[in-house]
């Protein structure tokens, strides 16, 4: 069986990286603070539907009276009308794209760090060396693990990343793209010599982006906040999770897949030590 000539992928996160308050202070799960940190990547094998389908629905939805007075629904708002965002698209419309996104044949993979673990390493390495831990480093951690095993299985990635803040940052992740090809090659022998190309779009300008921030919302219901039924909606695009902090068992994380299926019952929880 010959392999795929170029393999589309969307990467894009869920929580935040706050740590710390201004005194210093872990804040990790207070009001406004996640518990969890995650980087998904979504493969598509045809990212022209997937954008056509999404445009497809976003104007029967502008289209229809019922949202009519809804304020992300209105083209000054920059929200629904412009693209597609779980945590910003009223109830009815996350409906209708949840219905429609397992039509798409996207498979996932994303990397979690439970932040709790991340304050205490960021901690100890300021303590000990005088140095702080980089937001930006972990998120390339993150996106490194997601795409290692990836790269080998086509002559050619594409690989589009959400914008983050003002910086595109495109230098920094060609690197982090860069390392994961390394640790491939170190783990496997084998040389990986196969072109990787890497943009920075805004999910408006790449539908990809629409679809992996629904997957990485529905993961986080489940996550933050034990709420698995929008999670079961797509529970079968989910390739392989990494819960990189529950050492419970293993000390390179649990990993869930088909093999071991993410459920509430095997999560490790939030306040566990």
């Amino acid at each position: 069986m010959s392999e795929p000539s170029v393999a589309h992928f969307f990467v894009d996160e869920a929580g935040d990286l706050t740590l710390f308050d201004r005194r210093g202070r872990v804040i990790v799960g207070t009001p406004g603070v996640s518990h969890y940190f995650m980087v998904g990547l979504a493969e598509l094998p045809n990212p022209e539907l997937v954008a056509a389908s999404l445009a497809s629905l976003r104007s029967d939805l502008l289209r229809d009276p019922y949202f009519a007075g809804v304020p992300s629904m209105q083209p000054e708002r920059n929200r629904t009308a412009l693209a597609f965002h779980a945590k910003d698209d009223p109830p009815e419309v996350r409906r209708e794209v949840f219905r429609l996104l397992p039509s798409f044949g996207a498979k996932v993979i994303v990397a979690i760090r439970r932040k709790a673990q991340l304050a205490e390493f960021a901690g100890f390495q300021w303590r000990e060396y005088g140095i702080k831990l980089s937001a930006d480093d972990v998120y390339d951690d993150l996106v490194r693990r997601a795409v290692q095993n990836k790269l080998h299985l086509v002559a050619e990635s594409r690989i589009v990343f959400a914008s983050r803040g003002k910086s595109a940052r495109t230098v920094a992740l060609q690197a982090a793209i860069h390392r994961a090809k390394e640790l491939f090659e170190r783990r496997w022998r084998k040389g990986l010599d196969r072109p990787v190309t890497v943009s920075v779009l805004r999910p408006a300008q790449a539908a990809g982006l629409q679809v992996i921030d629904y997957y990485l919302w529905a993961l986080q219901r489940l996550f933050e906040r034990s709420e698995d039924r929008f999670f079961h909606l797509l529970s079968g695009q989910y390739r392989l999770v990494m819960d990189l902090d529950d050492k419970r068992r293993k000390p390179y994380g649990e990993w869930y897949s088909e093999k071991n299926p993410l459920s509430l019952d095997k999560m490790k929880p939030v306040t566990s030590g």
